[in-house]
């Protein structure tokens, strides 16, 4: 994996707090995102492979997470280290929840199968503020098509990736990352960097609601 294509966006990362988790859909499958209780944060498939628990629905304690339904506990590389009912038992190795490589960058949680270079994201910003995650039932080449038809006031669209616009204007850079739910979802995180005062951000904030409500009045519509 040596593309930064194949790193999708799955939250903002002022929305995942130290220990604790949220669950997403990334192309119709579940992901859990977490985050441990030294920041790191952590993608994998949101199943408890005991009985199919969304891991998401569980609690993070330390640098583990365990299931909400028997209180199995998974370290961060999604062994399986504690059983409660059996508490004296040696775990085999092959409980294991499937992970995935996890990184930030420019304010935004991004996943990619193992072996994804991190420095493939390197030409976007360390750092960012959150503006925030918008939700679509259309699909992710819609939705950035969208953003491209109704650019915020004094933005122009300075770079494009199949999954991320980056607009500039107003002293900022404005990220746009669109992360495919599934076939027909689209989740838009949007991060600002540069001069980002409150009125900027105040601004990106009501461009993106209307942005959202003008969209959805077309879905009713089609519908």
């Amino acid at each position: 994996m040596t593309s930064a294509t194949l790193w999708i966006p799955v939250a903002l990362s002022a929305d995942i707090e130290v220990g604790t988790s949220a669950g997403t859909l990334v192309n119709g499958e579940e992901r859990v995102v977490w985050r441990d209780e030294k920041g790191e944060i952590h993608v994998w498939e949101d199943r408890c492979p005991h009985r199919g628990m969304r891991m998401s629905f569980g609690f993070v304690r330390g640098d583990h997470i365990a299931c909400l339904y028997h209180g199995w506990r998974y370290d961060t590389g999604g062994q399986c280290r504690y059983i409660p009912a059996h508490p004296d038992l040696e775990v085999p190795k092959t409980i294991k929840v499937p992970t995935f490589a996890a990184t930030e960058r420019a304010g935004i949680i991004w996943m990619a199968e193992e072996g994804a270079d991190a420095a493939d994201l390197s030409t976007l910003h360390e750092t960012a503020e959150p503006v925030r995650s918008l939700f679509f039932d259309i699909t992710a080449e819609a939705a950035l098509s969208a953003v491209t038809s109704a650019l915020p006031e004094g933005y122009s669209v300075s770079a494009t990736t199949a999954a991320t616009l980056t607009l500039q204007g107003n002293g900022t850079t404005v990220l746009i990352a669109a992360q495919a739910r599934d076939a027909e979802r689209t989740a838009l995180h949007i991060t600002i960097t540069g001069n980002a005062d409150t009125n900027a951000r105040r601004d990106l904030i009501l461009w993106a609601t209307n942005l959202r409500n003008s969209l959805e009045a077309q879905t009713m519509e089609a519908a």
